[in-house]
Order: C-alpha cells, then structure tokens, then sequence
C-alpha cells in the first residue's frame, strides 16, 4: 500500500510545499490547483473525498468551516487519513518537522477522521 501523503489547502502558504519536497524523504506533497490535485476554489466536501481516495492528509489553516465539513463527511459512512490543523503563526522549521513526523513516526489510525493541531 502507498504511503500516506499530504494535500494542502489553497490558503498553505506554498514555502511549506517545497520545504516538504525538499526534505528528500520521498513524500507525495500536493496543493490544491497542482496537476493531479483538486482545482482552486474545489469545495470543501470535494476535498475531503479527494484526501480519502489518495490518502494524503489535509494540511489547512481553515478553522471555521473544516470541523463541520469534516463530521458531514463521517456522517455519511466516509473517513480521511487525517487533517493537519496549521496555527495562526506560521514558523515554517516546527510546522515542518511535525508534518514529517506525522509522516514517518506516526500511525495511520492515530489521525484517521480527526484533525490535529500543530504545534503537536
């Protein structure tokens, strides 16, 4: 089974995108509007439904709307791998080494169908 990836949202500063590519470990890294990711302006249920079928987690900074989104989304019988919850200051060496240890140190049931907050 392919490893877990990471799709992040349209409001992820992409800095954090290439920070993840550049960390050399083989990780699948998306945005929203990349080829082969859901368009910008995608809805938020679309998103999640993207993020189960490739099994990437969310990386948003969307606090309002996602935890709503995300318990119609399990309501209907569906799961994720995970949401990744970015705080209100960005510093990109902590958000990336919890993003990378989400990655390679955590368990995939540790954040299916939840979000987590960074800093861990």
């Amino acid at each position: 089974m392919e490893p877990l990836g990471f799709l992040l949202d349209e409001h992820v500063p992409l800095f954090i995108q290439t920070a993840l590519e550049r960390a050399g470990t083989g990780l699948r890294v998306y945005a929203v509007g990349d080829d082969g990711a859901p368009p910008k302006g995608t809805p938020d249920p679309d998103i999640l439904v993207w993020i189960e079928a490739h099994r990437c987690f969310l990386v948003t900074n969307n606090r309002g709307t996602m935890p709503v989104h995300l318990a119609g989304h399990l309501m209907q019988g569906r799961h994720v791998p995970g949401i990744v919850q970015l705080p209100g200051e960005v510093n990109v060496g902590a958000v990336l080494d919890d993003l990378l240890l989400i990655w390679g140190a955590g368990l995939p049931e540790e954040f299916q169908d939840r979000i987590t907050y960074l800093p861990l």
